[in-house]
């Protein structure tokens, strides 16, 4: 059944004149996901500005049963801010609220409300002489409620751990309309349970975020970089153990490239090349980092005797250093532009799975034999961030096939990848979330006791199932 007429303009009052839009070429990029994989429909699209708005459209909607879907910059993989088909489920989009709430240099710390873009975050914290450390592919456009409801990883978990390692405290609209003031730069509050913790990952189904306090670091004043070509996995596994022993624990990213990643990157994402002028099977993009001046720590020679011992340990066959920002850059753009450049060679079925570091070369030899025994000519495109045991397992479809015809296989091709995964203890998800995409999975996989308390969270909190329902949890 559609939304009442008078709920929807009870709606519009409360939001204000230029806080909502039900001009459906407005709200038609709040619908759709970035991969086109899930689109839906709503009614009305809200952009409060406020708190206090946020609480007072919740407040109505939980009274009248009205379902929300809350939604960030709309960057997720997984379909969690993306209305369903129905049209019974309103927006409200944080874009509005992207005020800096508080700077404190002294405790590292900076309060921002969660529509600021990521980006602008990296550029607030510089304007304190500090870091923001979590980068993201998609910092250009994604919003800190959204990264932290998602608990985002990106190429800096190395060092800094993922959104639940980098936010202090909260403040977040629950699903009957209450406010709750979690805002705190404390590192340490051991008074109960830390409720944070029930909405950094909970992608919007225990309430709306709108605020929070980010932990911030010191600026690095060198950073090098190296891309280098490996024999096998097993090699990175030890490449990566031995580049953290010598550098002292700066190393910050550590990136896993295949050949064939690397080939439909170069082939299709314009000003790409091939750094090393021999063609390898695997490559690794790793990074140092310091906030410690050269005088009393010289990174580059740190770099240098990484790959000095690995090329004579026969880790390292082939490298290159950048000489320079800009070369710097176009090695990272290899990276970044990897996923991208898989749209071009059609049909593309993700998995963004972990295991433990130490078993990544045995699941890739697993996995990579599995599918292609379910599918002969699919084309696996593993990448990503082997430093934490993360790799996107994307598999490209056959060149002889047809793309529609292969994407119907997702979800056995999903099956036996993650069949394995879990097989070795792995998570189905490292750092993409379970939005609609991965419910079924997650009830296949989860053990019951884990989705009844999961469930009973939801129960409790969000009693009538008003808050991005059919997300996560059924």
């Amino acid at each position: 059944m559609a939304i009442d007429q008078n709920h929807l303009q009870a709606l519009k009052t409360i939001s204000g004149k230029k806080s909502y839009s039900d001009d459906q070429a407005v709200i038609a990029p709040h619908v759709i996901e970035p991969r086109g994989k899930f689109s839906g429909k709503t009614a009305l699209l809200l952009m409060p500005d406020s708190k206090e708005i946020v609480s007072e459209i919740v407040s109505y909607c939980y009274a009248h049963d009205i379902k929300i879907v809350p939604q960030g910059g709309n960057t997720g993989l997984v379909g969690g801010s993306i209305p369903d088909s129905s049209g019974n489920e309103i927006i409200i989009s944080l874009k509005r609220m992207n005020k800096v709430l508080a700077k404190d240099p002294l405790n590292h710390t900076m309060t921002v409300q969660s529509g600021v873009i990521l980006i602008d975050a990296h550029k607030l914290a510089d304007t304190i002489n500090c870091q923001f450390p979590m980068h993201i592919a998609s910092e250009g456009s994604a919003m800190i409620g959204g990264n932290i409801s998602s608990n985002a990883g990106g190429i800096n978990v190395l060092q800094y751990g993922v959104m639940r390692d980098l936010v202090l405290g909260l403040e977040v609209v629950l699903p009957n309309g209450d406010i709750w003031n979690g805002l705190t730069g404390l590192r340490k509050d051991n008074t109960g349970y830390d409720l944070k913790q029930l909405f950094i990952g909970g992608e919007g189904t225990l309430g709306i975020i709108t605020a929070a306090t980010l932990k911030l670091f010191p600026r690095h004043k060198q950073k090098n970089t190296a891309f280098v070509a490996i024999k096998n996995m097993k090699a990175a596994v030890e490449l990566l153990a031995l580049a953290r022993d010598i550098s002292g624990d700066s190393l910050i990213a550590f990136e896993i490239l295949p050949r064939i990643g690397l080939d439909f990157t170069i082939k299709h994402m314009p000003g790409c090349r091939d750094p090393l002028s021999e063609r390898y099977d695997w490559h690794i993009l790793m990074e140092c980092a310091t906030s410690l001046e050269r005088d009393l720590l010289d990174l580059e020679a740190v770099m240098e005797k990484i790959l000095e011992t690995a090329m004579e340990a026969g880790l390292v066959l082939d490298g290159v250093v950048p000489k320079n920002v800009a070369e710097m850059r176009e090695l990272w753009n290899l990276r970044e532009h990897m996923s991208e450049a898989q749209k071009h060679e059609g049909g593309s079925v993700k998995h963004d799975i972990s295991v433990a570091v130490s078993k990544i070369p045995e699941f890739l030899e697993r996995a990579t034999k599995a599918v292609e025994n379910a599918m002969p000519g699919i084309r696996p495109v593993p990448f990503g961030h082997i430093g934490d045991g993360n790799i996107h397992f994307n598999l490209s479809q056959p060149v002889d096939m047809e793309k529609q015809d292969y994407l119907a296989k997702w979800a056995d091709l999903n099956r036996t990848v993650h069949d394995i995964v879990v097989d070795m203890g792995g998570s189905i998800s490292a750092e993409h979330g379970i939005g609609i995409l991965k419910v079924a999975e997650l009830e296949r996989y989860k053990p019951e006791i884990d989705l009844k308390v999961m469930r009973d969270i939801k129960k409790t909190l969000d009693p009538k199932n008003i808050m991005n329902p059919g997300r996560i949890v059924r």
